[in-house]
């Protein structure tokens, strides 16, 4: 009896649809995608920014609902926008500098969730100007709010020199 209650929630489970695109929303997907594409370039126009201790950019991109995270590259794992945005001012105070790009992005789209990994590449300037080299994966989440995609979430590999 438990293994045929067990096989009839997963049965149910897929059967539920997902908020998504339908097959025939062909050019709404691809309109989403267009958007999400767009908030990810301002995430990194962002970030960059931040490099040099302007975090107006950052800001705008970012939900400030209680409900985001971040895990950055110095480790830790914070929760709601006023935590994340006090770690993005601590590192906007390094004024590391350099630019960082993604590469290799993969876009999965729902109509108000979106997923996107990468790469970041680049580098940032250590102690006595020498460049740092940044190589490393990178998860963004963006919801839609308002009519704007905003990002909720950012996980990205630790960097050993902000390692706290």
């Amino acid at each position: 009896m438990r293994r045929f209650t067990y096989l009839a929630v997963i049965i149910l489970a897929l059967t539920i649809p997902l908020p998504g695109f339908a097959e025939s929303d062909v050019q709404g997907k691809k309109d989403a995608e267009k958007q999400v594409m767009q908030a990810v370039a301002q995430f990194y126009i962002a970030l960059n920014a931040m490099f040099t201790g302007d975090l107006g950019p950052m800001k705008e991109i970012w939900s400030h609902a209680d409900d985001v995270t971040y895990m950055g590259p110095s480790g830790g794992f914070q929760v709601g926008w006023s935590a994340v945005l006090e770690d993005w001012e601590s590192q906007a105070a390094m004024k590391l500098g350099g630019r960082v790009t993604p590469e290799n992005i993969r876009i999965t789209i729902g109509r108000v969730i979106a997923v996107v990994h990468n790469y970041e590449r680049g580098e940032n300037v250590g102690p006595e100007g020498r460049p740092l080299t940044v190589s490393i994966r990178a998860t963004n989440l963006f919801r839609k709010e308002g009519g704007k995609w905003r990002m909720i979430g950012h996980h990205v590999d630790k960097l050993p020199y902000l390692q706290k």
